[in-house]
């Protein structure tokens, strides 16, 4: 239980099935079904893994053209993939956007996610099928969050963290980055060989996670300041509407006092 974190840092669908992380018998029959698969990310898919963000929750008529357009105000942008049907060809509603410059992936990660396009409030996170170890897709009954009509959530995601089991005892993590900050030693060689650079990865993954996961809880409070400033201003708002009907209501008055008294005179 010392190990404890909000965010699974490894899958495993018996943990992800639990609100706590604490469950020690799967609850539905799609945990079990998790549990038993052998799954091998897709080794088709090309691109930095490390680079890459998953977007999801996206309008059907939303258009490569369009996450370009909103995605690289961010930073320079490699490559999109928005995922559509091999039948009918079109959007199954999620996309992979891979940056240049993982300060890049950074910002957009901390900053896009909820954001509003084409009327629909998207999510963003990191791609987790490389790079998360034990991942298991949604459809083979593993994932990160889900519908509660379902009755099958996942919890240890950026959508649904786990919350804290109650016997937990306070402790400090360094998982909102309390810790001293490292930063990522890139090679100053131009070009580095793939199979350098994946053991390179490798041993960053600790520092990446850090780093990420910063910018994760960064990015909670950041929204929470709006959400209070917005709130603040929706109340300036209404105590000036209430100040001019109230100015109106007392020249409304006044005007009808003048007529009367014209009338006596």
């Amino acid at each position: 239980m010392n190990d404890w974190a909000p965010i699974a840092k490894e899958y495993d669908p018996l943990k992800a099935g639990s609100i706590d992380g604490t469950d020690e018998e799967p609850h539905d029959r799609a945990i079990w079904r998790a549990m038993l698969a052998r799954y091998v990310p897709n080794k088709g898919v090309t691109g930095d893994p490390h680079l890459t963000l998953f977007v999801a929750r996206l309008n059907l008529q939303t258009t490569e053209e369009k996450l370009k357009e909103v995605f690289s105000r961010y930073g320079d942008i490699r490559k999109i993939r928005l995922v559509r049907d091999l039948v009918t060809g079109f959007s199954k509603g999620y996309a992979f956007i891979e940056y240049k410059e993982e300060r890049a992936l950074l910002k957009a990660h901390r900053d896009a996610n909820r954001l509003v396009i084409d009327q629909h409030e998207i999510f963003v996170d990191f791609e987790l099928e490389r790079t998360l170890k034990g991942w298991i897709p949604r459809r083979l009954g593993g994932g990160f969050g889900g519908k509660k009509e379902s009755g099958q959530l996942r919890f240890g995601g950026r959508d649904r963290p786990f919350r804290k089991p109650i016997n937990l005892p306070n402790m400090k993590n360094d998982f909102y980055g309390e810790g001293s900050a490292e930063k990522r030693n890139w090679s100053r060689e131009g070009t580095r060989d793939w199979r350098t650079r994946d053991r390179d990865h490798e041993r960053s993954r600790d520092k990446r996670w850090s780093e990420r996961e910063r910018s994760w809880a960064w990015g909670e409070s950041e929204r929470e300041r709006d959400s209070k400033e917005e709130r603040s201003r929706g109340r300036e708002r209404k105590d000036r509407d209430r100040k001019d009907r109230d100015r109106d209501r007392s020249r409304e008055r006044d005007t009808k006092k003048q007529r009367d008294d014209d009338k006596h005179r």
